[in-house]
């Protein structure tokens, strides 16, 4: 099988799930207000550590979208640690991406990842709170989170729930899509390229033990990749020997742990902060990698490459949801062409903080 037909296989079984996800990523924009995010992280301790991970986690943003937000979280009085979860589970997981795991790798990378990331997000917050310890002034915490919440708050709780479905499609199927394009376009290309070049045994010298993963945190340590994005990269490794535990650290590293975040981190954080952050992400990643290994051998688990069945043809709606998803990701690049950038989505997303 071609390239082009491999690519092709791989858009139309990822698009009706990827189209969900944009939806539902909308929908939760629309419901979870950044104004709640920063009152209720704007609180130092461990809840606000884990209230981090969890708001964080289904939320629509990638990595990249994921650090204005986050400063504006630090600049409303959260901890160093609550951002620090916030930054891990944000572009780790959401909506979108388990949606897409569990059409590319099937359900029980669909519930490892978002678990994962959980605590993944929860270890390097914690880590952060107790290597770089920080005073807080709970006045000036209470001041800051209700000042940005009048700020927030003006003009958005009277808008009509019809409003809201239509502003929540326009934000998934405009600016998510917008954000994420360029790099689910790589993801979908180094996973057919992967795929079709590399044999299976390739990644096998590695084992699929510690080794494999210490190579998948290198490889994922530096590079700029969203979570959807990385998900056919990780079917595209797995199809290529890479064990399952190690597939799931390079989930986890890539979103997270890009040179621009670390880069934010170390300014607006510290250095201490960093490193804690590191160590939190890629210590948690690879346990849990070697955890999700020894499942998988135990239970005799096999793996559930969708995006790797070829031969049968697919049906109508499947082929259908994947122009339209070819459309929308084309209309990235074509719309600029036209004219004037048609305000689609900012016009209708919520007032946020910048930092």
């Amino acid at each position: 099988m071609n390239l082009v037909s491999i690519f092709w296989n791989l858009v139309i079984e990822s698009a009706p799930w990827l189209l969900i996800g944009y939806l539902l990523a909308g929908i939760i924009k629309q419901v979870i207000p950044n104004s709640w995010v920063e009152k209720q992280l704007a609180k130092p301790g461990f809840v606000s550590v884990l209230k981090g991970a969890l708001i964080g986690a289904p939320m629509p943003l990638c990595s990249c979208g994921v650090i204005p937000t986050a400063l504006a979280v630090r600049k409303a009085g959260a901890s160093k640690g609550a951002t620090a979860s916030f930054l891990v589970a944000t572009p780790e997981t959401g909506v979108d991406s388990i949606s897409f795991s569990y059409a590319v790798l099937g359900p029980i990378f669909a519930i490892a990842r978002p678990i994962s990331a959980l605590l993944s997000a929860v270890i390097a917050g914690v880590l952060v709170n107790s290597l770089d310890k920080e005073s807080f002034e709970e006045e000036t915490v209470a001041e800051a989170s209700s000042c940005c919440h009048s700020k927030l708050a003006v003009g958005v709780e009277n808008i009509p729930l019809s409003q809201k479905l239509i502003d929540a499609a326009k934000y998934g199927y405009g600016r998510m899509i917008s954000d994420t394009a360029k790099w689910l376009v790589i993801g979908l290309v180094a996973a057919t390229i992967i795929t079709a070049v590399v044999p299976q045994s390739f990644f096998l010298r590695w084992g699929d033990g510690l080794l494999a993963m210490i190579i998948m945190v290198l490889i994922g340590l530096p590079m700029y990749i969203c979570a959807t994005a990385s998900t056919p990269v990780a079917a595209g490794l797995l199809f290529a020997g890479v064990s399952p535990g190690a597939a799931l650290v390079f989930m986890l590293t890539g979103p997270a742990t890009n040179i621009a975040t670390m880069g934010v981190i170390k300014e607006q954080l510290g250095s201490r902060s960093l490193i804690a952050y590191l160590i939190g992400v890629i210590a948690t990643a690879v346990i849990c990698g070697l955890i999700l290994n020894e499942f998988y051998a135990t239970f005799g688990w096999s793996l559930q490459l969708s995006m790797m069945e070829h031969g049968e043809s697919h049906p109508l709606w499947r082929q259908l949801a994947a122009v339209l998803l070819a459309a929308l990701v084309a209309r990235v690049w074509i719309q600029p062409l036209l004219g004037p950038k048609v305000a689609t989505d900012e016009s209708t997303e919520k007032p946020e903080l910048t930092a």
